[in-house]
């Protein structure tokens, strides 16, 4: 069995299938691992969403702001954004379906060797925590009363790890992380303002992969959400986001001894911009 990790996909079904043309993945021996970001943005969200919920166990992902933003909307919780495309999935019968297989995906999934989450974790988190994190979001996403946690979701604060946080902090922080954290302070504050490439930040900010000391360091993570970083593979981390909605490549990684990265080209969905 081969396992094959792709960055976000947000939407571009037809690079999806040809990718998964190149790397001649076969359903009924390999596995998918998918980065987040599965929607919204790039033309065919409900094709994108009814061909992985279709693969069954041959699939798993983990979610990324795009797709906890589609449950908020289907929820009623939050109104469509001028860029979003994802009307065909509101209008389509079975919305309701997918929505829910939708939550009952992870925010943090790993085997013996690897990690893949969708942005990043505080310097803070090792393994223990993050896994302990990732249960509780994951269960109240997947809860009866998950709209009630969508009206608390959203926001930047607070934006640095406490033992004693209340559990809506908790749970607030917790999904920043996941699902929006590109860089912080040496000390762990999150930084949602910057977005650019390595290099450009200020002064004070680091991506949070290269903060010194943190916890998860030995753990080999596998992360999307990051375009203007693109493939990336140093501080034990692989970076697989390359930018297909923008024009770039859409990239699997086999999840061999040494990864092998897979990619193709992609044609421009929307014009470049820091997402």
């Amino acid at each position: 069995m081969a396992i094959y990790a792709i960055g976000d996909i947000q939407g571009c079904y037809n690079e999806l299938r040809s990718l998964l043309d190149v790397i001649k993945f076969d359903p009924a021996q390999d596995q998918l691992w998918l980065a987040g970001d599965l929607v919204n943005r790039g033309p065919h969200s409900l094709e994108t969403l009814r061909f992985i919920k279709g693969l069954g166990a041959a699939a798993v992902s983990v979610l990324g702001n795009h797709d906890l933003h589609l449950i908020a909307t289907v929820a009623s919780l939050n109104k469509a954004g001028k860029k979003d495309t994802l009307g065909p999935i509101l209008r389509a019968s079975d919305c309701d379906e997918l929505i829910d297989w939708l939550r009952r995906q992870r925010l943090f999934y790993y085997n013996d060797q690897f990690c893949m989450l969708h942005a990043g974790l505080p310097p803070q988190w090792d393994f223990e925590q993050t896994k302990l994190m990732a249960q509780e979001v994951e269960k109240v996403i997947r809860g009866e009363n998950y709209q009630r946690f969508f009206r608390s979701m959203y926001g930047n604060k607070p934006a640095l790890w406490q033992d004693d946080f209340s559990k809506t902090e908790k749970l607030r922080f917790a999904v920043n992380c996941f699902t929006r954290l590109r860089y912080c302070t040496v000390d762990g504050e999150l930084d949602f303002h910057f977005k650019g490439p390595l290099g450009s930040q200020a002064p004070n900010l680091l991506p949070w992969f290269a903060v010194p000391g943190r916890k998860s360091q030995d753990m080999r993570i596998i992360f999307g959400h990051w375009s203007t970083l693109g493939f990336y593979t140093e501080h034990n981390v692989y970076s697989i986001d390359t930018g297909c909605l923008w024009g770039g490549q859409l990239t699997a990684l086999k999840l061999e001894s040494p990864p092998q990265r897979i990619s193709i080209d992609c044609q421009c969905s929307q014009k470049p911009s820091m997402q």
